[in-house]
């Protein structure tokens, strides 16, 4: 059963919340992880063939002038898919991420056979304390090591990283020994309330 501590975590900028709005990708991110060591990444600005709103720019700080010479999104993205091949995928807020990764993969007729699982799910069975889920919040929550950049993809997916790695070893040290990615996904699925009853069952 594939361990959760060898996933490609990823993060897309956008133009937008929505590819069924006609949103598309402006940059993608990602970290290979292999037993828990980050063994490649993935980088790249893309052009969506439009200009990109002042408010995108000034959030991610992708500027229209830093889009107008990178490759197009159909170019990035077939490397992107050859990236992740058939491994198992994280992002934190994932339904957004697996929206776009799923858009962008289609224009070119590309998939992928791996599973997505959620980081800010899981992180809200396991981290109940944290004043807010989101990721930013909690990278200070966890005094994860961070350099201040946020809302940008590698940036993001490399913090994404930490936080999940950070999950599974504190699953480790409850107990449950080698957490597989299943189990993280069985985790993001359970109501808060039952975690415990969870935790303590996969324990025994």
């Amino acid at each position: 059963m594939p361990q959760a501590n060898s996933v490609v975590v990823l993060d897309f900028e956008t133009t937008g919340l929505s590819p069924n709005l006609g949103d598309r990708a402006i940059e993608i991110g990602a970290v290979k992880l292999v037993n828990g060591e980050v063994v490649d990444t993935f980088q790249q600005l893309m052009n969506p063939g439009f200009r990109v709103s002042s408010f995108i720019e000034s959030y991610t700080g992708i500027t229209n002038n830093m889009l107008r010479t990178a490759p197009s999104c159909d170019e990035v993205m077939a490397s992107f898919s050859e990236f992740i091949l058939d491994e198992n995928l994280i992002a934190h807020n994932a339904s957004f991420d697996k929206r776009f990764l799923d858009a962008e993969l289609e224009r070119i007729n590309r998939g992928y056979s791996g599973e997505f699982a959620c980081s800010l799910l899981v992180a809200r069975r396991l981290i109940q304390g944290a004043p807010s889920h989101k990721l930013g919040e909690l990278v200070r929550y966890k005094n994860i090591d961070n350099d201040g950049v946020f809302h940008r993809a590698l940036a993001d997916a490399q913090m994404t990283a930490k936080l999940w790695l950070l999950m599974v070893d504190e699953l480790e040290q409850l107990g449950i020994a080698k957490p597989s990615f299943q189990f993280m996904k069985t985790v993001s699925k359970t109501a808060k309330g039952n975690v415990n009853l969870l935790l303590a069952k996969s324990r025994a």
